[in-house]
């Protein structure tokens, strides 16, 4: 049981962060694309606004697929880490804890995720336990 826990829990997470890299990238899901994310990123200090806006959504994009894999799962949570730290201090943090407020309770709960997938392991149906 602990091994489908685990990947649930990694698809779930890893699937979601696909789409929101998407939504970055492409403007898929609802989303604003490189120009659109880009231009908000530039109204709030991040600088050059669609490069950072790639970025990010290239991390996340990428850490997701990663993650919901199995494959590398460490980089998967280095990366989704960065992505939702940049995200907690430029945006949530001054907003405080609880996300109805816009605060940083939701990045919080998605970077404990990956970390404690990064100190547990991927489990048995992951790329990572089928490489080693």
């Amino acid at each position: 049981m602990t091994a489908l826990g685990l990947l649930l829990v990694r698809l779930v997470v890893g699937l979601l962060f696909v789409g929101h890299g998407t939504q970055k990238l492409f403007g898929w899901f609802g989303g604003y694309g490189p120009k659109g994310t880009g231009g908000w990123m530039e109204s709030i200090g991040i600088k050059p606004g669609v490069l950072m806006a790639v970025l990010a959504g290239l991390m996340e994009l990428i850490g997701g697929l990663l993650l919901a894999s199995g494959l590398f799962t460490p980089i998967a949570g280095l990366l989704i880490v960065l992505v939702m730290l940049g995200a907690s201090f430029k945006v949530h943090i001054k907003n405080g804890l609880w996300i109805t407020a816009n605060g940083y309770e939701y990045p919080l709960v998605l970077i404990s995720i990956v970390v404690a997938l990064d100190l547990i392991g991927a489990g048995p149906y992951s790329i990572d336990a089928w490489i080693n």
